[in-house]
């Protein structure tokens, strides 16, 4: 079920692949799917994330690990629409290696995450990711997902 054609995503289409709701859903869309491989997961970082309120209130950034989940939750749906649809699951984090913060994230910011599958076999994937704000790497690293029917 392969294809090249990149495939745009707005946010009920992700609600499809993803079992994930506010506040744990990262991402607004995703642009330039292509099966099998890869993505760019979009998340519009807001003054109002429920986060801010705690971390760092006088100066306000993103927790690092919810920009590893947006990468994750890109990543995930690049394997529900690979799989199609009717045979999602969920996808757990199994490892996450060679992880990397190079720059903060704050309100205001857009986060554009790269993902690309290195592997696969049967139900789990591996991935790199890169988050970048305009053109600044952010963040990146390497993690491995099972899917669970």
């Amino acid at each position: 079920m392969e294809s090249h054609d990149s495939i745009n995503l707005d946010m009920i289409e992700i609600k499809d692949c993803l079992p994930h709701r506010y506040p744990m859903l990262m991402i607004d869309r995703v642009e330039s799917l292509v099966l099998g491989e890869s993505a760019v997961g979009v998340k519009n970082v807001t003054a109002n994330e429920p986060f801010f309120q705690g971390h760092f209130p006088e100066k306000p950034i993103m927790p690092g690990v919810f920009i590893v989940e947006a990468m994750g939750q890109t990543a995930g749906v690049v394997v529900a629409r690979t799989m199609g649809l009717k045979q999602r699951g969920l996808v757990y984090f199994m490892s996450i290696d060679n992880v990397r913060f190079r720059k903060l994230v704050e309100p205001g910011n857009v986060l554009h995450l790269h993902v690309k599958k290195e592997r696969n076999r049967e139900n789990v994937w591996r991935f790199s990711g890169k988050a970048f704000v305009d053109d600044f790497l952010v963040a990146e690293a390497v993690f491995t997902a099972m899917i669970v029917s």
